[in-house]
C-alpha cells in the first residue's frame, strides 16, 4: 500500500468512521524522503480544525526547540509527524483525552514502512515513549529524558511541549541547557535546518 491508499485504510477503518462521516480527515505527514520522525501525543482541538499538526502554543514551543521557523517546520518533506493518534481524542478536566489505545500499533508500521531515510524519532511524551521504548524507559519521565543519550542513535525522548510543562522546565533547567542544544545539532546534522 501506498499513503494515500494507508490513509484511506484509515478512515475507513470502524474506530475512525464517526471522524471520517463528519469530514475529519487523519492528521498525519509521512514524506517518503523524511530524515525526523515527531511522535506526539493526538492533535489538539485548535490543530485538528486548522489541519494543521502541532498549530497550536505547544507546536511554537517545539519549533523553538527544534530551533526551526514556521515555515521551515512545515514546508520540509524531512520531517514525518506520526502521532499516537491521528485524531483529537476529546477533552479530558486536566488537557485532553489520551490517545486511544491500539491506534500506533496499527498504523505506524505500515506508515514506517514507506520512510527508507529515518535517522532520529523524536519520542514526545510518555505515550510515545511506551511505545517505542517499552521497557527500555525508566521508572518516570524525567529520568528517561534525563538519560536521552541510552536511546541514541534512534531515539530521542523530550517532555511535553505543553505550556501545563513549565513548571517542570524550570524544575529541570538541564533540559533547556544539555537537550535542545543537542536536539538542534541534530537538526542541522540531518539538514533540515541549514547552518547560519
Amino acid at each position: 500500500m501506498n499513503i494515500e491508499e494507508i490513509k484511506t485504510s484509515i478512515m475507513n477503518d470502524a474506530p475512525n468512521r464517526v471522524y471520517t462521516e463528519k469530514g475529519i480527515e487523519p492528521l498525519f505527514s509521512a514524506p517518503k524522503e523524511a530524515k525526523l520522525v515527531i511522535v506526539g501525543q493526538a492533535p489538539g482541538i485548535k490543530a485538528q480544525e486548522s489541519h494543521l499538526y502541532w498549530n497550536d502554543p505547544s507546536g511554537n514551543r517545539l519549533r523553538d526547540w527544534l530551533g526551526l521557523s514556521r515555515e521551515e517546520f512545515y514546508q520540509t518533506n524531512l520531517i514525518a509527524h506520526l502521532p499516537m493518534d491521528f485524531y483529537f481524542p476529546g477533552s479530558a478536566k486536566r488537557g485532553d483525552l489520551a490517545p486511544r489505545k491500539g491506534f500506533a500499533q496499527k498504523w505506524h508500521p505500515l506508515l514506517l514502512k514507506q520512510l527508507s531515510e529515518v535517522e532520529l524519532f523524536l519520542l514526545i511524551g510518555q505515550y510515545a515513549q511506551a511505545y517505542y521504548l517499552k521497557e527500555r524507559r525508566k521508572k518516570t519521565l524525567t529520568e528517561t529524558v534525563k538519560n536521552y543519550f541510552n536511546y541514541l542513535p534512534e531515539y530521542l525522548p523530550l517532555v511535553h511541549p505543553s505550556g501545563r510543562n513549565g513548571i517542570w522546565l524550570k524544575k529541570n533547567p538541564w533540559f533547556e541547557a544539555e537537550i535542545v542544544p543537542f536536539l538542534q545539532k541534530k537538526i542541522i546534522k540531518m539538514g533540515i535546518k541549514s547552518k547560519k
